[in-house]
């Protein structure tokens, strides 16, 4: 679905983040993270990562981010990107100084009105060094001054950043903060965000979650975009999309405003693209009555530009879909996935991307209910399907989805072996357990992060089985699973259901 940065993977160990008390950041639970040590006399540097299993050096430790005000000026002629960013946060150790995750040239950086000294380190790590000690507990402001042209700064050769005729856009995962505003870039820090953007007249933005205001007349014929979201919001989740729009408000079943943007670049794709993004509001009502209440404050699209982006991203409140979705027609699968992800991954977000699966195959078997919902084949079918489409010496069963390494976070087998996952052990577990589990399990991480050790642990809860053997099997361990005695195993090859061609079509852009 996204492309990774190879230069940023490094095998380190991470004992798992359990649940944590309510109020505690999430990655406090991690080994030593914000726990000064007794014998320290002296305040210490916070940690350059939150030690995640496969990018290690992603988020920082020492601190806990509230909120981003990301106040920025571009002119899409330049690619130029200036900006102020403010973030709100908490001490959680004595700190000597701290990292960002971030890549444009600072200008200045002032914590708590004061000025800090930078320097850089890796990758993408912006030090600061405050002029007087922080201390556990203290309220920071921290406010970084800066510019830069993102498509012209690159990691490992990448930019995360998409220059576009008419604008920009900065979607991407595992990382595209780095390119727009500093952050503490991983899941386990959410924060809420006010994302403000000064573009010349007639060019459009949006972001996330709701407009607190109309667009402003400033001067030299500029407008400035503001939107808010003030739900947690995962940094990677974040977006901007910025260009020639049309766009589409309207009024969701349970009164959310609903905010739909199309590129006006978009040609003969624009009606395929309209008659997918506009059933948002059907499609999230739906999936509501199967994960539980919509938890966020606002819903819609984005169908970007032909020279976008080339897949689609669960931004929070808002995905944004590629140009290809649309070349043969209208995709309702490809929104129903991504708005699953406002459950499965928006709101309940990984503590480690080892656990993507918790994202994706349940975003892929969202896929295959609504199918069945639609009459265009169940979910039995579509796993006979699928399961009879990889033949058992395929490399496609080599791969664990629950630990598919950090260079295959976004392999098939962790869209499709996931969602076959789901659909074994809902007939492991019957319907009446199953379809209790997946809203007890966004109930009970809403606006947080999860483990699959965890979701193992709700679904013996509620079904009364051990399912250590059958997690083991289905995400743990390579080969094909036996399934002896279903129709994926008959003498005659599965009929394909009506709807498996949009969803493979959907999967060919969402994995690459």
């Amino acid at each position: 679905m996204r492309r990774v940065l190879r230069a940023a993977i490094a095998a380190v160990t991470l004992t798992g983040a359990g649940t944590v008390a309510a109020g505690t950041p999430a990655h406090a639970a991690l080994p030593g993270w914000g726990r000064p040590t007794v014998t320290a006399a002296v305040p210490q540097p916070g940690a350059p990562g939150l030690g995640d299993t496969y990018f290690p050096d992603y988020g920082n430790g020492g601190y806990d981010v509230e909120h981003y005000d990301v106040r920025l000026r571009y002119d899409p002629d330049t690619d130029r990107l200036t900006g102020t960013t403010t973030i709100l946060a908490r001490a959680t150790q004595d700190l000597s100084r701290f990292n960002l995750d971030f890549l444009l040239e600072v200008e200045s950086v002032r914590v708590n009105g004061w000025a800090a000294t930078t320097s850089t380190e890796g990758a993408h790590e912006l030090v600061v060094t405050p002029s007087r000690t922080i201390t556990r507990g203290q309220q920071l402001t921290i406010v970084v001054r800066y510019a830069g042209v993102p498509s012209e700064t690159l990691v490992d050769g990448y930019t995360g950043w998409t220059r576009t005729d008419d604008g920009a856009l900065a979607v991407n995962e595992p990382e595209s903060a780095w390119w727009w505003f500093p952050s503490n870039d991983h899941p386990l820090d959410k924060a809420t965000f006010d994302v403000s953007v000064s573009v010349p007249t007639g060019v459009e933005v949006i972001s996330n979650g709701v407009q607190p205001r109309p667009p402003l007349a400033e001067a030299g014929n500029r407008t400035r975009w503001s939107w808010r979201t003030t739900s947690p919001t995962a940094t990677y989740l974040a977006f901007m999309a910025i260009g020639q729009y049309d766009i589409v408000t309207d009024t969701a079943p349970n009164g959310q405003p609903v905010v739909n943007a199309y590129s006006t670049s978009l040609g003969e794709l624009a009606p395929a693209a309209r008659a997918s993004i506009e059933r948002t509001a059907e499609i999230v009502e739906w999936e509501s009555t199967v994960f539980g209440p919509y938890p966020f404050e606002a819903q819609g699209g984005v169908a970007g530009p032909v020279d976008g982006i080339t897949f689609a991203l669960e931004t929070q409140t808002r995905p944004v879909y590629g140009p290809g979705f649309w070349r043969r027609g209208s995709n309702t699968s490809v929104v129903v996935h991504e708005n699953a992800h406002q459950w499965f991954g928006d709101s309940v977000s990984v503590a480690r991307w080892q656990d993507i699966w918790l994202n994706e195959g349940f975003a892929s078997y969202a896929e295959w209910l609504w199918s069945e919902e639609q009459g265009e084949g169940t979910a039995q079918e579509l796993f006979d399907f699928t399961y009879a489409s990889y033949p058992e010496d395929s490399p496609f069963w080599q791969v664990r989805p629950g630990d598919p390494g950090p260079t295959r976070v976004f392999d098939d087998a962790v869209y499709d072996r996931g969602a076959m996952t789901l659909h074994q052990l809902r007939l492991a577990v019957g319907d009446d357990a199953f379809f209790a589990i997946l809203p007890a399990w966004t109930a009970a991480h809403r606006h947080g992060n999860g483990t699959i050790a965890e979701f193992q642990a709700l679904a013996e809860q509620i079904s009364g089985l051990d399912l250590d053997d059958f997690f083991t099997t289905w995400l743990f361990t390579a080969g094909r699973p036996d399934v002896s005695g279903s129709a994926a195993r008959k003498a005659a090859p599965p009929v394909e259901p009506k709807s498996w061609a949009k969803i493979r079509e959907a999967h060919r852009l969402l994995a690459h």
